[in-house]
């Protein structure tokens, strides 16, 4: 049960909360750089569990149950964190760049619910390449605006992060009007 693969999956889990205190101080450029690095060792630890399970033949329900969670939290939690509510001036999301962040967070709680009604029904609902694709340019949005805090006096760091937020946007729209089609099919 406790394989290499669910390991890494939960050191995910288990780091959001460290991740979380870093971001905490919005003006604080050497706990944003830690974060990036941290996030970025989570996104290492991301590819390599499910690289794992695979070459390995480990995968299990736990890892399939957990996998998904682990991202979900880190989305979650590092949009919350970069939308700044607790000082709007340093926020690194703010104006029409939140309707992005919504776009992408509200397309995760409705994506995992419909995984969750399909499973009920034993339907499959695999991920795409597109939705593949969505997740990279998010993840590399969600990186490029935490380096941003870190290194404010680089600020096209930012305008990147922001441009790749709007793409993971996009693709979230599309790739989550494809699963909801794929949804329908199966409801009454």
């Amino acid at each position: 049960m406790l394989t290499l693969p669910n390991l890494l999956t939960l050191s995910r889990i288990v780091a959001v909360p460290l991740l979380v205190a870093f971001l905490w101080w919005p003006r604080w450029e050497a706990g944003f750089g830690i974060a990036f690095a941290l996030y970025c060792l989570m996104g290492i630890t991301d590819y390599f569990d499910g690289y794992l399970a695979r070459a390995q033949g480990a995968v299990s329900k736990l890892g399939i149950f957990l996998d998904p969670i682990a991202d979900k939290i880190m989305v979650a939690a590092v949009i919350l964190m970069l939308v700044g509510t607790r000082h709007d001036d340093a926020a690194l999301i703010t104006g029409v760049h939140l309707i992005a962040a919504l776009v992408i967070l509200l397309r995760e709680i409705a994506v995992s619910g419909l995984r969750e009604f399909l499973a009920g029904l034993q339907v499959s609902l695999p991920v795409s390449k597109l939705a593949k694709w969505k997740t990279t340019l998010q993840l590399v949005a969600f990186g490029a605006l935490i380096l941003a805090g870190a290194l404010p006096g680089a600020p096209w760091i930012k305008i990147a992060g922001l441009g790749s937020l709007w793409g993971a946007a996009a693709l979230t729209l599309v790739t989550g009007w494809d699963y909801l089609r794929v949804g329908l099919k199966h409801m009454d």
